[in-house]
């Protein structure tokens, strides 16, 4: 089977004055379809920037990228825009909901910027907030929604352009307990009964127990990498 995400030497360095900061230092990474997966290391390690540059919003320094068996390291703006609307999936730890569209327009903007037909956009967007738990609440806006609800909007939209992955990024930062354990049972059931797969950059230990494969990135170097087939239910 091939990778979903095919990650061979990737480098990412800075320049901060005359000093040259290396973030990221050969890591070799592959997430194959269908897992559900946790990156995390400490603050600085380099797990955001290797999650932004596998969903494309970073360029590497060095080495290579392909998602679902496209090499992206060397994209043009427009077809890196372009792949990442097909292909990716992005759930951040701020919502990044537009505030003046309801919960079913958020998850339709995408499906528009596809061209995708306005009747399908709107079946699409029921489905995928039915799958999320909120049916009802599609015509309300991000204010009207708690925290909670609004991440599952967030999910929903990632979810709406049938990706090949779904990045998130702390996705359970700004949740209180009980809407964290939620949107944690929600991905992990999502990624079991559609196979849908889930790489997550996070802190979060209730996010990591829940996790069949763990990730350690530390001082921008993969530090450890644990498959375990039994996480918690």
């Amino acid at each position: 089977m091939d990778p979903i995400v095919a990650c061979q030497n990737i480098t990412r360095h800075y320049r901060q004055g005359i000093i040259d900061v290396p973030a990221v230092q050969g890591v070799d990474l592959n997430i194959m379809k269908g897992e559900f997966a946790s990156l995390a290391g400490p603050s600085g390690s380099g797990k955001t920037t290797l999650l932004n540059i596998i969903g494309g919003l970073d360029r590497p320094s060095g080495g290579t990228v392909a998602i679902d068996g496209e090499e992206i390291s060397q994209l043009g703006a427009n077809k890196l825009a372009d792949l990442r609307l097909r292909k990716i999936g992005f759930v951040f730890q701020a919502y990044n909901l537009i505030p003046v569209l309801s919960a079913a327009e958020n998850v339709q903007f995408v499906l528009q910027l596809m061209g995708i037909s306005k009747s399908e956009r709107r079946r699409r967007a029921q489905d995928v907030l039915s799958q999320v738990g909120l049916s009802g609440l599609e015509d309300r806006r991000p204010a009207r929604l708690s925290g909670g609800q609004q991440q599952r909007v967030a999910v929903a939209r990632a979810l709406a352009s049938r990706p090949a992955i779904v990045l998130a990024d702390e996705p359970t930062a700004n949740l209180d307990s009980h809407a964290a354990e939620g949107l944690i049972s929600l991905m992990k059931d999502l990624n079991r009964s559609s196979g849908i797969t889930f790489l997550m950059a996070t802190h979060d230990p209730r996010v990591i127990a829940h996790t069949s494969r763990h990730i350690v990135i530390t001082d921008g170097r993969i530090a450890s990498d644990e498959k375990r087939h039994n996480s918690p239910e």
